[in-house]
């Protein structure tokens, strides 16, 4: 897997100390002066006084921001808990005094699976609420079609879900993973010994941008890597499609001489029937491993998961990550679910998804302390190169293209629906929001005047949208 320099945990909470200490020294002195006048009250007033002190902490206008992930329809078996994880953030942040001095005041919108209303709901928050940030969206597709309503009216979007790349857009900071992150150290994996040096590879996906981009993609990949074009399937579902008898059947016969994986994009509520339907048709990982980029620990809540011990998925976290911060963030999580009397509330996750909506908040909250504005030019201005503290290594927002360089691993499924992690990046792995096996002279640059994505001809950068408007000039 491709990284740049390592960088460690320690690295980026020293960066965030230098961040907080740095950009709040008027607030601090803002605060110390109130804090001052409040004691001043409390001692001259008794009661009165107190009564004061607590209405001055709370008195701060709400900051709003929107939420717009599907509660219901097809994919609300993935974002709903993206939509709670962020309802926990934000009352984390909130009882610590909230985004300078601000308390945040969610407004959260159910585009119900439907892509356009996707686009009208957005419109709804950015116009009529007037959020300062929307968190949201996990399809491509839907994606897709909020992208112009932001980038008409100025809008910031977090988005938090691996996706296909070919995009970088002035108004979008993609806190999931590009395809250099997820799906082609995934198809390294199964090349190498480590992952049985497989020579067919099976494609199944929903039929939408996202899987067809990145099985693109991938197919260019392999043929680059020799396998020959025989030995590659390519198969495609509706969403929200119940029968893989026929699918898996042709799994099985390709997979039958063990030098065979699948690598499946289907999202939603279908990989439900598909899994049980492998697990159905006996199709073990030994004989044909499936490597999912869609289907993490909340997906595998629904599934009887003993028979799918040994299939993986490859992503930028898993709940078994080991160490103190990250068994402290699943337990509040947990706390979080009881307290909120949340359905399923004791067997609930964290998956990636999750965590990288979760983080995305505390990534806008640090760049807002950054630029002292909830201004979008002004946080845009503020995260090129911010280093933010997360559970696990630490993020660090790439300093021209909106993406964010994390860890990668790959895990395999456990009796108990979580992963063992089997093979890892050896630090962060920057992120490449156009390929190398499909676009090899196409970058992005928002930094120094850029204007985002563009082509090398003769030297000379040749902007796809040369009328973009740059970040920094």
């Amino acid at each position: 897997m491709e990284t740049n320099k390592p960088e460690t945990s320690e690295d980026v909470k020293k960066d965030q100390v230098a961040v907080e200490t740095g950009s709040s020294r008027r607030e601090f002195i803002e605060k110390s002066g109130k804090v001052a006048a409040g004691v001043g009250v409390a001692a001259l007033l008794g009661n009165l006084g107190n009564w004061a002190l607590t209405y001055t902490a709370y008195a701060a206008e709400p900051i709003k921001v929107g939420v717009l992930h599907s509660l219901s329809g097809t994919m609300a078996i993935s974002e709903v808990s993206i939509k709670d994880i962020c309802e926990m953030a934000f009352e984390e942040i909130n009882a610590k005094g909230g985004v300078m001095g601000r308390p945040i005041q969610a407004v959260v919108e159910d585009p119900a699976s439907n892509w356009d209303l996707f686009a009208e709901k957005a419109k709804k928050l950015l116009l009529q609420d007037k959020v300062s940030v929307v968190f949201g969206c996990w399809t491509s597709v839907s994606r897709k079609s909020v992208l112009p309503v932001f980038e008409k009216n100025n809008g910031l979007l977090f988005y938090p879900v691996q996706y296909e790349g070919e995009e970088c857009s002035r108004n979008v900071i993609y806190t999931g993973a590009a395809v250099n992150q997820q799906a082609t150290p995934a198809v390294d994996y199964h090349l190498g010994k480590e992952g049985g040096a497989k020579k067919k590879f099976y494609l199944v996906g929903s039929d939408y941008v996202y899987p067809r981009t990145t099985n693109k993609i991938v197919r260019a990949m392999l043929l680059a890597k020799g396998i020959s074009p025989k030995n590659i399937m390519e198969e495609y579902t509706p969403f929200h499609h119940q029968d893989y008898q026929t699918i898996i059947a042709k799994i099985k016969r390709f997979g039958a001489g063990g030098d065979a994986c699948v690598i499946n994009t289907i999202n939603g509520d279908s990989n439900v029937p598909f899994f049980k339907e492998l697990a159905n048709a006996g199709v073990s990982a030994d004989e044909c491993p499936v490597n999912s980029f869609s289907v993490a620990e909340d997906e595998l809540r629904g599934l009887d998961t003993k028979n799918l011990v040994g299939h993986l998925a490859c992503w930028n976290y898993f709940q078994s990550v080991t160490n103190p911060e990250n068994k402290g963030f699943v337990a509040r999580f947990k706390d979080f679910c009881k307290k909120k009397n949340l359905p399923d509330a004791p067997r609930r996750v964290v998956d990636d998804p999750m965590f990288w909506g979760y983080i995305g908040v505390y990534t806008w909250k640090m760049a807002a302390e950054k630029a002292n504005s909830f201004k979008v030019d002004d946080v845009l201005r503020a995260l090129p190169g911010l280093k933010v503290p997360t559970p696990d290594q630490g993020i660090i927002v790439d300093r021209k293209n909106h993406h964010t360089a994390k860890p990668v691993y790959i895990g395999k499924i456990r009796a108990d629906g979580q992963f063992d992690i089997v093979s890892q990046s050896a630090g962060l792995v920057d992120p490449l929001p156009w390929s190398e096996y499909t676009y090899p002279e196409r970058d992005c640059d928002w930094s120094h005047g850029g204007k985002g994505s563009f082509d090398v001809m003769g030297g000379e950068r040749i902007w796809l949208e040369p009328k973009a408007v740059p970040i920094e000039t």
